[in-house]
């Protein structure tokens, strides 16, 4: 995989955008937060990304922005390895019915829509029943991309490049997009979602298989892809108190969000256009992907559904602000794509978990 390292935001953008004002002009979201801004970059036209300053690959200490290129080539810690002890995986499922947050909803159907949802907890080797642990939840946790967390697990803790943790894998209530359940979960820009966690999901865990979870913040993580990445964030942003560490792959950061709230009129979008910026810096860790061709990437501003403008925002906002940030572009590929998850997951979690005991 072929790696360049790019200078800090404020000598080189990430993307040859010449898109609209910069997060530190936006407005409030109470105030004129919705007015249209000037129009991106279309299809077409010159290669998106200008030539880097310096050249460096990302690695798990260094912060700041990267670009990546193909070939990607899964990463030797996903590799099942003899001499390498093996975690536990317990699996269940969840009822609509038995859930207070989220009874059901689907697109085009009215009333409570039934609905199941797999969970799937991976507990590492050694673990003593009872015993609080630092834990990472994953959103879209029945993908088989995230699952490459587990033998990437299995192969840090041994390494002990990071510290043994649960994960907790949490598959989304079915659906896609505005109107769907995973769409609800993921894409409002509230705590909700982390309520759902923290007083339905964890208890459970801990009831039936004796996993007991730390209170520190700095020992609990969360991520996911596309809106599940976003849901990422907003647990962390909404609730800093519980969760410091985020990992985002194809963040949606773009008006998505249904239904509509007049404290985020454009969703996620709000998070680079207003909220990072006009908020004070939280304790939050944050590592982020976006490809050359991710959705909407010839989209105009005005659209506010460019995911690649999107996250390039997320990284100048952030960085403005002061916090710990790594974001890394991918060229030549799309949305959550496999083989870039694939290549990078185990070394984006020893980025994530820097600074916690191993």
């Amino acid at each position: 995989m072929r790696m360049l390292r790019l200078a800090p935001a404020g000598l080189i953008a990430v993307i040859a955008l010449t898109a609209g004002p910069s997060a530190q002009q936006a407005q409030p979201p109470q105030g004129a937060a919705t007015a249209p801004q000037p129009a991106g970059r279309g299809r077409g036209g010159p290669p998106l990304l200008p030539t880097p300053a310096l050249t460096a690959p990302p690695t798990p200490t260094a912060n700041g922005r990267f670009v990546i290129g193909p070939p990607y080539n899964p990463a030797p810690e996903l590799t099942v390895k003899d001499e390498v002890p093996k975690g536990t995986v317990h699996e269940f499922t969840m009822d609509s019915k038995d859930s207070k947050i989220y009874p059901g909803i689907a697109r085009g159907q009215t009333g409570v829509v039934p609905y199941t949802r797999k969970v799937a907890v991976y507990v590492p080797a050694g673990y003593k029943a009872g015993t609080p642990f630092p834990f990472i939840v994953v959103q879209d946790g029945a993908s088989a991309s995230y699952r490459n967390i587990v033998p990437a697990l299995d192969t840090l803790i041994h390494e002990k490049r990071v510290p043994a943790m649960v994960a907790v894998m949490v598959h989304n209530g079915g659906g896609d997009g505005q109107g769907s359940q995973r769409g609800l979960e993921y894409d409002t820009v509230s705590g909700v979602y982390t309520d759902f966690i923290e007083t339905e999901v964890l208890p459970r865990i801990t009831k039936d298989y004796g996993v007991a979870f730390t209170k520190d913040p700095d020992g609990r993580a969360t991520m996911g892809g596309s809106s599940g990445a976003a849901c990422a964030f907003t647990m962390a942003w909404f609730h800093p108190e519980l969760y410091h560490r985020v990992l985002s792959y194809s963040g949606t950061y773009v008006n998505q969000q249904s239904p509509l709230s007049p404290t985020s009129p454009r969703g996620a979008w709000e998070y680079h256009a207003t909220y990072i910026p006009y908020s004070p810096a939280k304790p939050i860790r944050i590592w982020m992907h976006a490809g050359e061709f991710d959705n909407g990437y010839g989209s105009k501003e005005e659209t506010w559904h460019n995911w690649v403008l999107a996250n390039e925002r997320m990284a100048t906002a952030l960085e403005a602000k002061g916090y710990t940030y790594q974001f890394v572009y991918a060229r030549e590929s799309g949305h959550t794509p496999r083989d870039v998850i694939a290549a990078t997951l185990p070394e984006a979690l020893e980025w994530l978990w820097q600074g916690y005991p191993k």
